[in-house]
């Protein structure tokens, strides 16, 4: 190789000096992306006019009124960078979500998989740039992070095929696998930085199926193996996120076999918690650890022409647009991508020697500039284990509040029914990830806090008394389908697991507990204004 500055450029940062040996790996990459896209934009179809719509929970065009107001019109579209500012209506909210499926499907058939990721990147950006609450999540930020690399990780064309003409760009692939160690890495991080002694005592996996903010019904019975087998899991944790992901950056035989031994663990986080497309999207990431002469052997026979031949796809042949468009805009692309993958690359790595050193004067201009677009994250995943599962439940009542306290106690609540979360003691945990419920999601952290930091609980209970439909569509079903309740509260159950024996002889697979009220109870007047008829007699769970 030639060493000469110009030269390692080309090599780091243009494609047609990309590497030609992860072909089949960027494929599955890309294909998995897509229908991690399509799940993330699947379940916004139904849910992201109860969580943002002009009547969700969150309207997405209060707060961007609210941005506009506090920041310039430039400034604020650097702040919040979404399509919602041009309108924030069902309409507009529905067609994103339509938009970013479409697009996904075609990525996932190999169709001009680079502008199907710049629509996949807008729409979903768009989304989390105005749910505020709702998209507080590191998978988010995983998901834009991968997507946004990704443009320039796929080949291009309408029909790029193998895409043999354009190899991976060696920057983006370097900056996908980066992501992925950092994803473990930094985990590994935050647990021991975080000084919570579970994972110094090796305890955190006791309760660890039972307290997720979903668990499933394969975890139920995960949970009830022995003590052993808990702190071996916890050991095995910190072991993988801080030591075994170094295997990527030795020879490949190691990183063939730090990919067999991810996947599988992967899997079981799959199957024993519902953490949305995360662990998919980390899945998906760990097929960048293999190279050609790996897979070519799982390869379809008629589809491995277009890798063993450079003219066997004549598609492939055909030249990209910037090439034919005559503005030879080659000598302006190579800069501008590696300027970008370079910017990314140390906004993330300082973020990184900043959890190892956090008072290191480093620049922090470059990474503050990424942070509306969330492509440059740091991770954290776990750092301190939650110990007790703590459930909001809404409630109804078409009863006056009465004052004569022995009457109150009498007063018949009923509970607006959940899609997803624990609820029904008898009802099994289910399996719904990469499906993402947002609302039953952001419940779970509001539990371990209190209502006034969360006001997604207060607004619902508004919500609910004007049987909205929009955040009824949220729940399985509305208790008062005629009119709507005269009063609605929010009350805080604890829910443990049962034992075996318990299930065999009950068939329940929970235990609870009321613990008392956890936001203020709202009552509907006859002139239509909301009024508070009682308050909270919970302390914030921590």
């Amino acid at each position: 190789m030639d060493w000469a500055p110009a030269s390692v450029v080309r090599w780091l940062f243009d494609s047609e000096h990309g590497d030609s040996d992860r072909l089949i790996s960027r494929w599955i990459f890309l294909r998995t992306l897509g229908l991690i896209y399509f799940s993330a934009f699947f379940s916004l179809v139904f849910q992201i006019r109860g969580l943002i719509g002009p009547h969700g929970i969150l309207p997405a065009n209060d707060h961007l009124e609210a941005v506009g107001r506090s920041l310039g019109h430039l400034a604020r579209l650097w702040f919040a960078p979404t399509l919602l500012w041009f309108s924030s209506s069902s309409h507009m909210l529905l067609g994103l979500c339509w938009m970013g499926m479409f697009a996904s499907l075609l990525l996932v058939l190999n169709i001009w998989p680079r502008a199907m990721l710049v629509i996949c990147f807008a729409c979903f950006l768009s989304f989390v740039s105005a749910a505020q609450d709702f998209s507080g999540y590191q998978s988010d930020g995983m998901l834009l992070e991968a997507g946004f690399i990704s443009l320039f990780f796929a080949p291009p064309g309408i029909f790029p095929g193998w895409g043999r003409v354009r190899p991976p760009i060696r920057a983006s692939l370097f900056l996908l696998q980066w992501e992925w160690f950092r994803i473990y890495f930094e985990s590994g991080i935050a647990k021991i930085a975080s000084g919570d002694p579970q994972w110094r005592n090796l305890t955190a996996m006791d309760e660890y199926y039972q307290n997720g903010p979903l668990p499933t019904w394969i975890g139920w019975y995960v949970q009830h193996l022995p003590h052993w087998f808990h702190a071996s899991s916890a050991y095995a944790t910190l072991a993988l996120e801080l030591g075994l992901v170094w295997m990527l950056f030795l020879p490949r035989r190691w990183r063939i076999v730090c990919f067999f031994i991810v996947t599988p663990w992967e899997v079981g986080v799959i199957l024993t918690a519902n953490y949305t497309f995360l662990n998919y999207l980390v899945l998906a990431l760990g097929f960048l650890l293999l190279d050609d002469r790996f897979l070519v052997p799982f390869v379809l026979r008629r589809w491995k022409a277009g890798l063993n031949e450079h003219d066997a796809n004549p598609l492939e042949k055909t030249r990209t647009w910037e090439e034919t468009s005559g503005l030879q805009l080659r000598a302006v692309k190579l800069p501008l991508v590696s300027v970008m993958l370079c910017w990314i690359f140390y906004s993330t790595t300082v973020q990184l020697i900043w959890m190892l050193s956090p008072h290191l004067p480093l620049p922090t201009a470059p990474v503050s500039a990424l942070e509306p677009f969330r492509i440059a994250n740091q991770y954290g995943l776990f750092a301190v284990m939650t110990r007790g599962r703590y459930e909001i439940e809404f409630q109804g009542s078409q009863d006056r509040q009465n004052w004569d306290r022995q009457n109150q106690d009498r007063q018949n609540w009923v509970a607006y029914p959940f899609r997803y979360k624990p609820q029904d003691p008898s009802k099994p945990p289910g399996i719904y990830a990469p499906y993402q419920p947002r609302f039953d999601w952001n419940l779970w952290f509001a539990s371990l806090g209190s209502w006034r930091e969360y006001p997604i609980v207060p607004n619902t209970e508004v919500r609910l008394l004007e049987n909205d439909a929009d955040v009824l569509a949220l729940f399985a079903g509305n208790p008062f389908p005629r009119q709507p309740p005269t009063q609605v509260r929010a009350v805080l159950w604890q829910y443990w697991f049962t034992t075996m024996a318990e299930k065999r002889q009950t068939g329940m697979w929970w235990h609870r507990q009321l613990v008392g009220l956890y936001a203020p109870t709202l009552q509907r007047e006859a002139d239509g204004r909301i009024s508070v008829t009682e308050w909270p007699t919970v302390s914030p769970r921590q």
